[in-house]
């Protein structure tokens, strides 16, 4: 693709690819998607694609070959923005979007740093640096959606969306902790560990005692409190992204009331929202959102 002769037409079978890897990979998150008009909401799905074969390469790879792949995700990305996207699927999807909609690179180079995160540390040992790891990793997507769902409010709106997205990412990591010691990774920082008196040997061995409960109630207030500050720059969305993100937000924010339901067991239960549960939660995320605009 030559910047000169822009695609405006969407390529059919990549836009196809990235509806599948979304709906596969977070339902929760393509849900959502299904609330932005037809061309956001295939550009958000090409986002979300490009972001989730990034994570796998992390998660399914090691080594000086996760490390190689990394940098060919980070080169196809860019490259793809660039207007000069390779036959690949994903890149043809981004390239297309990039085309229709501001999109920039910054927040995708901020996610390889996420990334490789990820390759280097296995454990984090202050809130600090999870929150670090959740901004890169989750909340430079809010940075990739809010340009084409466009908005209003400059910064503040960028800020708000970063939080969101890092709340969506703390969600993610108490749904998974059971998940990831497979992998080996603990994602719970290791001053809260310490403060709970919760050890390593305490999660393999599966035991979810009240010092466990107290952990996971910190970290899901933590969440909760990002998930407020997001929610106000909703009302800075344009047009229908507005019910399409307040409405992934809230399915997203209904995971920690299953957890919480589960006993904060996160070893052998998964918490989850089911689809009947999410559309009974469409309402609830209208009238939070007038309430938020009217607020405002």
């Amino acid at each position: 693709m030559n910047p000169a002769s822009p695609l405006t037409t969407p390529p059919r079978a990549a836009i196809e690819f990235c509806r599948s890897v979304t709906q596969q990979h977070s339902k929760t998150f393509y849900f959502g998607s299904r609330f932005f008009p037809n061309q956001q909401r295939q550009a958000v799905w090409a986002v979300y694609a490009a972001c989730r074969i990034g994570d796998d390469t992390v998660d399914e790879l090691s080594g000086r070959e996760a490390r190689n792949a990394l940098e060919t995700w980070r080169s196809r990305i860019e490259s793809a923005i660039a207007g000069n996207p390779d036959r690949d699927s994903m890149a043809l999807a981004l390239g297309w979007a990039a085309q229709i909609f501001p999109l920039s690179f910054e927040p995708y180079a901020e996610l390889y740093q996420g990334l490789e995160m990820d390759l280097e540390c296995h454990q984090y040992q202050t809130v600090s640096e999870l929150m670090l790891y959740c901004r890169r990793v989750a909340g430079v997507v809010g940075w990739m959606i809010t340009p084409i769902a466009g908005y209003d409010g400059s910064a503040q709106t960028l800020e708000r969306a970063l939080k969101l997205g890092m709340a969506m990412q703390i969600t993610n990591i108490l749904r998974d902790v059971g998940e990831d010691l497979q992998r080996g990774r603990i994602y719970l920082p290791q001053d809260l560990m310490d403060k709970h008196g919760v050890r390593p040997r305490d999660l393999y061995e599966h035991r979810v005692n009240d010092g466990y409960v107290a952990l996971m109630r910190e970290l899901e207030g933590i969440a909760r409190e990002l998930y407020r500050e997001g929610w106000r720059g909703l009302p800075r969305l344009r047009g229908p992204a507005q019910v399409a993100v307040a409405v992934a937000a809230t399915a997203y924010e209904g995971i920690l009331t299953s957890l919480e339901r589960n006993g904060f067991d996160n070893f052998t239960m998964r918490a989850h929202v089911s689809g009947r549960r999410k559309l009974a939660m469409i309402p609830s995320a209208f009238l939070e959102l007038r309430r938020i605009s009217s607020a405002l």
